[in-house]
């Protein structure tokens, strides 16, 4: 399987997938803006990530809007989250052959790049 979940107005995403060409290797692209994530996609990614909070971004806005800072968070809460406002996903979430590379910190950037040289 080869999927990207993005935002196509986010400016960090798009810049990792022109930096990566991944949208040129035979990935199916996913606007989670426009295409909502099903609790199945998230539970696969959940998986492979390891936890809903891992697939969290506290960079989204509405967290601080929202007073999450403030609140301690469940698993279920960070799954809840999720699937209601997709800004909360951290972006962008690659998937490619059962490995996922999620979110834009430097070390997760250059393992993608090693996985889709392959």
């Amino acid at each position: 399987m080869k999927k990207i979940y993005h935002l196509g107005n986010c400016t960090t995403s798009q810049a990792i997938i022109k930096d990566t060409q991944i949208d040129r290797k035979g990935f199916e692209m996913q606007d989670i803006k426009f295409e909502k994530i099903s609790p199945s996609q998230l539970e696969e990614m959940k998986k492979m990530a390891g936890s809903y909070e891992s697939l969290f971004s506290r960079r989204a806005m509405k967290y601080k809007e929202m007073g999450l800072k403030d609140k301690k968070l469940e698993e279920k809460d960070y799954r809840d989250y999720i699937l209601e406002e997709y800004t909360f996903l951290k972006r962008p979430v690659v998937i490619v052959n059962n490995k996922i590379f999620v979110g834009s910190e430097k070390k997760t950037v250059e393992a993608l790049k090693k996985e889709v040289a392959q």
